[in-house]
C-alpha cells in the first residue's frame, strides 16, 4: 500500500513532519539511554553501565583500527553518538508502522533517503573540516593534487561518491526491510488459519534478521566515517 508523507513549510522550505518527529524521538531515546547508563557509575559496571562501556570499547576498537588513538581519540564521542543514534533510528520502524488517513507517521527515519543523505553530507563536512584543522588549508588542498594535479577531478568525484554510497547504503537496507515487513504483515492479516501462520512466521524471522541488518548498518556507517576521517587527518594518506 502506498503511503503519503505529511509535510509542513517554513519560509518556503518543505519538511517531512514524520521524519522530524521520528528524529526527535530517536534523539530522546538515545539521550535517555545515555542518562540511565551514566547516572550511577560504579567501579564494577552492571546493567546499562556495562552496556554503555561495551559500546564505548566497541567504537574505540573501530577508531583504533583506522588511525592511532592519539589522533582518533577526539572522534570517540562522535562515533558513539552516531552508532547509537543510527541503530535506534533503524529499529523504530521494525515493530510496527502507523498511518493515519493514508499518511505514514511512524517509521524508521533512516528509511528516508533525505535523512540518510543528510547524515552523509554531515560526515563529508566534518571530515573536510578536521582535515583542514589537522593539516592546514594549504597542506589539505595539496592532498587533492598529490602526487599529480590531474587527479583533482578524480578526488572530487571520490568525495561525492563516498557521500552518496554512505547515505544510500543505509537507506536502501532499512527501506527494503520495512517494505518486506509491510508486505508480510499485510499477508498475515489478510489470510486466516494456516495461511496466517505461513505469513506470520516468515515475518517474525525477517524482523529478527532486520534487527541484525540494522545493527550491521549502524556499524558500517561508523566504520566508514572513521575510514574517511583517517584519510583526512593522517598526513601519510
Amino acid at each position: 500500500m502506498e503511503h503519503k508523507n505529511p509535510y509542513f513549510e517554513i519560509a518556503g522550505l518543505g519538511f517531512n513532519t514524520a521524519d522530524v518527529m521520528m528524529l526527535l524521538i530517536t534523539a530522546v531515546i538515545v539521550f535517555i539511554i545515555a542518562v540511565v547508563s551514566t547516572r550511577k557509575l560504579q567501579l564494577k559496571p552492571t546493567g546499562m553501565q556495562n552496556f554503555m562501556e561495551w559500546v564505548m570499547d566497541f567504537v574505540k576498537g573501530i577508531i583504533s583500527n583506522n588511525m592511532d588513538w592519539k589522533t582518533g581519540g577526539q572522534f570517540h564521542i562522535l562515533g558513539i553518538t552516531l552508532i547509537m543514534f543510527i541503530f535506534v533510528a533503524n529499529m523504530l520502524g521494525l515493530p510496527f508502522s502507523i498511518s493515519v488517513d493514508g499518511y505514514l507517521w511512524w517509521k524508521s527515519p533512516t528509511a528516508d533517503p533525505v535523512v540518510t543523505l543528510t547524515l552523509a553530507v554531515m560526515i563529508l563536512v566534518l571530515t573536510n573540516y578536521y582535515g583542514v584543522k589537522a593539516q592546514g588549508m594549504k597542506g589539505y588542498l595539496k592532498t587533492f593534487v598529490s602526487p599529480m594535479s590531474f587527479l583533482l577531478p578524480i578526488k572530487i568525484i571520490e568525495e561525492l561518491a563516498n557521500t552518496l554510497t554512505l547515505g544510500l547504503r543505509l537507506y536502501g537496507n532499512i527501506f527494503a526491510g520495512e517494505v518486506l515487513l509491510g508486505l508480510l504483515a499485510g499477508l498475515a492479516t489478510a489470510w486466516s488459519g494456516a495461511g496466517f501462520l505461513a505469513a506470520f512466521i516468515p515475518m517474525m524471522a525477517w524482523q529478527a534478521f532486520s534487527v541484525f541488518i540494522g545493527a550491521i548498518q549502524s556499524f558500517i556507517f561508523v566504520m566508514l566515517t572513521m575510514v574517511y576521517m583517517s584519510h583526512k587527518v593522517s598526513k601519510d594518506h
